[in-house]
């Protein structure tokens, strides 16, 4: 079946907004909480009407991007910003699964998803796609960075004016990665929960599209792909074992929604997936809740090098409890010179350069994997969300640096036993 024929079939399958708790509904509009519950909205479908639309060959047969998926996603209109954004690769680890002591270990890596380098891309495809739809002609953002770059990137393509907010302490890539794309940056002397505060009140003076505020029940919807991406890639089966970075929860709560909704129309089997998440000391209020056996999030004060998760009162953070607890996975913390190894690990076995998030994940993932919570004959994936060139300075000091030599061959032979010993040195201290 061809594309063209593909999108002659859609008609769109989301039919209202709902709260999260008590389920009051709302038009499909800019909103995003509950005016009595003060939960947030979330978007419903209809799964009959999804059913009739997809099938795996239908699929399969759409777009190298996340809008494969549009029936699932919250688009009334073929009219979509479609740049490429998704089909990562899985890889198949085998470096790091041997270090780890893993047989079935899988990396999703977003950290080349197009255009910005991270998994932002995803949901703000959707966001501006729906921002369209909605008739805003200006989009803006809070964000600790990858946020502001897919943002700034995916206006600049779509012909929509972009205002983003960013805390004012931004690792310099990521400011760099927005400012290139000629939006109006606003840098915020406080951390991200405040800069996020502004925003709403931005937000209702202006009446701009905020991609995480009033258009996040749209936005939320394409970390789902996420979900959707590795069933298919492992062969339209899900995994026995998810890890994921937390921030405000979203992106961990979405891939579970996103498997749950391949069960319910039957692309894949039924299984329990158990879901682990991530989060720094520096800013860890959902494993704080987590370890603590707690239903409710006691915000914190970020501090910490994982800027790109620090979001000090997460807005899902019940509901990540909520999934964690409910799938038998687990909820961990790591402090800044574990997240810096994790990076390097990764690196080192299996040539992928990631973000801070990314570090903060593996050195979660090998937690978790000495405290025998993970089985190392379970599928595993691990989500890689970010590149690390955005997040240099973090392992600035912490690596190697080049041989400098003169140009003769005699120089370069020294320089190499040097180089020799050192790791010989080296690992002669591991050992011990």
């Amino acid at each position: 079946m061809t594309q063209a024929a593909v999108a002659q079939e859609f008609t769109p399958t989301f039919t209202k907004l709902v709260s999260k708790e008590g389920g009051i509904e709302y038009p499909l509009e800019a909103l995003y909480v509950c005016e009595e519950t003060f939960s947030p909205l979330e978007v419903a479908y209809d799964y009959d009407a999804i059913r009739r639309q997809v099938s795996r060959e239908k699929i399969q047969a759409g777009p190298n991007s996340i809008w494969r998926y549009k029936a699932f996603l919250p688009v009334a209109t073929d009219n979509v910003i479609d740049v490429g954004t998704g089909m990562t690769p899985l890889v198949k680890s085998n470096r790091l699964a041997r270090r780890l002591g893993l047989k079935n270990l899988y990396i999703k890596n977003d950290a080349v998803n197009t255009p910005t380098l991270s998994f932002k891309d995803r949901v703000v495809s959707v966001a501006l796609s729906r921002a369209r739809e909605l008739g805003f002609t200006t989009v803006s953002c809070s964000s600790t960075g990858n946020l502001a770059n897919s943002t700034a990137a995916l206006a600049a393509y779509a012909g929509l004016d972009c205002c983003v907010f960013i805390p004012a302490d931004l690792e310099a890539g990521k400011v760099l990665g927005t400012l290139i794309y000629n939006p109006t940056v606003i840098a915020v002397k406080g951390n991200y929960d405040q800069v996020n505060r502004l925003c709403s009140e931005v937000g209702n003076t202006h009446k701009w599209g905020f991609v995480n505020i009033n258009l996040r029940p749209y936005y939320s919807e394409g970390s789902k792909t996420l979900g959707f991406e590795v069933a298919e890639q492992l062969g339209w089966q899900l995994p026995d074992h998810i890890v994921a970075p937390l921030a405000s929860g979203s992106l961990y709560t979405k891939i579970y929604k996103g498997f749950q909704e391949f069960i319910k129309v039957g692309l894949v089997k039924d299984k329990q997936v158990r879901f682990s998440g991530a989060q720094s000391e520096g800013c860890s209020p959902i494993a704080q809740a987590f370890r603590e056996e707690r239903d409710f999030i006691t915000p914190v004060k970020p501090n910490t090098i994982a800027k790109s998760i620090a979001i000090g009162n997460p807005a899902d953070g019940v509901y990540a409890l909520d999934v964690a607890r409910k799938t038998g996975g687990h909820i961990e913390s790591v402090n800044d010179a574990e997240i810096i190894e994790g990076m390097k690990l990764l690196a080192e076995t299996e040539g992928i350069f990631t973000e801070t998030a990314g570090g903060t994940t593996i050195a979660v993932l090998k937690k978790l994997v000495e405290a025998r919570k993970i089985d190392p004959e379970e599928t595993t994936v691990v989500y890689i969300t970010g590149n690390g060139l955005k997040t240099q300075e973090a392992v600035q000091g912490y690596i190697g640096e080049p041989l400098v030599i003169e140009p003769k061959l005699d120089s370069f032979e020294l320089a190499l036993e040097r180089s020799r010993t050192l790791e010989r040195l080296e690992w002669q201290q591991v050992l011990v």
